[in-house]
């Protein structure tokens, strides 16, 4: 079997697309056709998705452009590249700080207005340089808000540059604490952060905890010279809180990477547009890491880096596996088992994970009579918790 696979919008790396392989097409069909589609920034929230699509694979880490909740209910499963651009990002990051510290802008703006013969300029140069005279950032403190992909690389980056390394983050995985530096020292309270920092970078989703929390409560904590960041999501910003804490002095420098006309003009802030990931390295990263998804999703019914899914992997060695998208409820794993059983069918394997109000089964078969098989994904079919069937053959 051919599987369609359809990109939608711009930005698509053609290297990572050309690795899926011979069983899979490119932009062959229309979108209603397509088996799976592959995405940036396109936004689908309002859009009508079609019963031949099994997947979306998102080329970024961000999702906020795919109604999942409505995706889940229709069978789909949404796939992201967490981690594809974290080493673009941490990179801009680690360059804003600099940036900040040595007070590149008012000084190449201040430069760019001495005019006259290079001799003159330059005993302007000597005469007004000192106006711009920065800091450097070992020895100083940063503080790290979510030790995730992009905030565990800057932790240990900023470590080897020779800095103190605080960081905060209730929520941070297994295999993320073991990548970080012993070095890097973990608080429990937020407050720490502000209060302690002379750098402060945040990467963590947008959620109700982290909305506004760049806001006036946590900038009166911090002490004065503070540089701060935001790569993460713009609603983190309090915007006008950010100008109040520049003008008291507070806040020595900002930088982020989304655009406001409150920003501009504005000497202690930097602005990027949106250029944390926007590298031809991260852009191959992550439609790789969706193409990948997407191709062993499709070929084996596996599941990983799914937003709206549990991971599962299993070893397909049967003749047979069906794949279910059931509603989580009591009872559906028992009821799939009778099913099967009605057939005279053996399972070999079956895993069956939940999240939310989804689940998704593997199930693999000791069976190879075709009628059999289609007898039972009729039955799996009528059945009104089961939103969508698969079958994939060895």
């Amino acid at each position: 079997m051919v599987y369609q696979i359809k990109t939608i919008g711009n930005n698509i790396d053609q290297k990572g697309l050309s690795e899926l392989g011979d069983q899979f097409a490119i932009d062959q069909v229309t979108e209603e056709k397509a088996h799976a589609f592959l995405c940036r920034a396109q936004n689908f929230h309002t859009y009508k998705f079609s019963e031949n699509l099994l997947a979306i694979g998102r080329a970024g880490a961000g999702f906020n452009n795919i109604p999942v909740e409505q995706c889940s209910s229709q069978g789909i499963v949404v796939f992201n590249a967490p981690g594809g651009n974290a080493n673009a990002v941490k990179e801009l990051v680690l360059a804003m700080m600099i940036f900040g510290s040595r007070n590149l802008k008012p000084a190449n703006k201040w430069l760019s207005e001495q005019l006259g013969s290079d001799q003159a300029i330059d005993l302007a140069v000597e005469k007004g340089k000192k106006a711009f005279s920065g800091s450097e950032i070992a020895g100083k403190t940063i503080g790290i808000i979510g030790l995730g992909n992009i905030g565990s690389r800057v932790a240990n980056d900023a470590e080897k540059l020779g800095m103190k390394v605080i960081g905060y983050d209730p929520y941070i995985a297994v295999e993320r604490a073991w990548e970080i530096s012993s070095h890097v020292k973990r608080v429990t309270q937020l407050s720490d952060i502000f209060e302690q920092a002379d750098y402060i970078t945040i990467h963590t989703p947008l959620t109700k905890e982290t909305r506004g929390m760049y806001g006036a409560e946590n900038f009166a904590k911090m002490k004065k010279g503070v540089v701060v960041l935001n790569f993460a999501r713009d609603e983190i910003t309090d915007k006008d809180a950010v100008l109040e804490y520049i003008n008291n002095g507070t806040i020595q420098h900002f930088a982020t990477d989304f655009g406001s006309e409150k920003f501009y003009h504005q000497d202690a802030i930097f602005v990027t547009p949106h250029l944390g990931g926007s590298t031809a390295e991260a852009s191959l990263n992550c439609t790789r890491m969706a193409a990948n998804s997407l191709k062993r999703y499709l070929m084996t019914g596996e599941i990983i880096n799914s937003v709206n899914f549990p991971r599962v992997v299993q070893e397909l060695n049967s003749p047979y596996r069906i794949t279910l998208i059931n509603k989580n409820v009591p009872n559906v794993v028992a009821n799939i088992a009778a099913l099967v059983s009605e057939q005279s069918i053996n399972i070999a394997n079956i895993v069956n994970r939940g999240q939310g109000e989804f689940a998704y089964t593997l199930l693999d078969l000791d069976e190879s009579n075709a009628d059999k098989i289609d007898a039972l994904v009729d039955q799996f079919k009528a059945n009104e918790n089961i939103v969508r069937v698969r079958v994939i053959q060895r």
